[in-house]
Formats: C-alpha cells, structure tokens, sequence
C-alpha cells in the first residue's frame, strides 16, 4: 500500500515559504519537493482553503505563508489534507462472520484507535515555529562544522 506523504511535504514546502520574502512559485516549490507543479497546485489549495496560505496569481504570483509559525500545528495541516489514514495496516474482513476474526479485528481497532488518538494528540504539540527552530539548530552545527 502506498504511503501519502503530503503532510512531510507540505511540511517541507511550508518552511522553505517561510523563509521567503515574496511568493514561491508552484514549479519552485516541485523542484525542491521532487515532484510535479500540478500536485503542488493540489496540495496548496487545500492549505489555501484552511486559510495558512494565499496565492497571488499572474507572472509574478506564487504561494505566500499566511499564518505565523507558532500557530499551526501539524495536527491542523493533517486536518487540512483530509486527515488522510494513520496507518497503512487494517483488519482483512470489516464485518467477518468467523468469531475469531471478529477477535481479532476488535483488538486492532482499539489498538489502531489508542494510536491514531497519541498521534494526533502529540501532532497538536507540534508547531512550525518548532520544526523552524530545529532546523535553525541543524543548519547553524552544520555551518560550525563546516568553518
């Protein structure tokens, strides 16, 4: 099963706009995610809906960060994608017949759910100014290492 990788995406398009002064434009935004300009077009409109970016269009339009990096968390760009599944593992059967299935499924159900619960509590913790930081501190030893 694939795994939707737009959260880690929009994530890294996120805060390469946020250190931008103008608009970034969709063809940027896939050259630095490795992919194409139309998925970014898709992806951003749902951010756009959720009011944490805007789009200026014409030759010198893009996607421009609307929200501060303090107040979005990760659980409200999940929630602006769609909430797409947790996890790419489910129950064989949704409504077997067999009793030990019906074992089976309502232990994963409730595990999935505690899990799915964690993660989404641990994703409201989590904001871009957080991530920003941390990759401040990455860039910064990097740059020491380097001199």
């Amino acid at each position: 099963m694939k795994r939707d990788s737009r959260l880690s995406s929009v994530l890294h398009a996120l805060l390469h706009m946020a250190e931008q002064e103008g608009p970034v434009t969709s063809d940027a935004l896939a050259q630095c995610l490795g992919t194409n300009p139309v998925v970014v077009r898709r992806t951003m409109a749902y951010l756009r809906e959720a009011g944490i970016v805007t789009s200026d269009r014409g030759h010198a339009g893009g996607w421009r960060f609307h929200a501060d990096l303090g107040s979005v968390t990760l659980r409200q760009l999940h929630e602006a994608l769609g909430e797409p599944a947790m996890f790419a593992i489910g129950n064989r059967n949704e409504a077997p017949e067999c009793l030990v299935e019906q074992a089976v499924n309502a232990a994963l159900e409730d595990t999935f759910a505690e899990a799915e619960a964690l993660l989404l509590k641990r994703f409201s913790e989590i904001t871009l100014a957080d991530l920003a930081a941390d990759f401040a501190r990455r860039h910064a030893a990097v740059r020491r290492k380097r001199s």
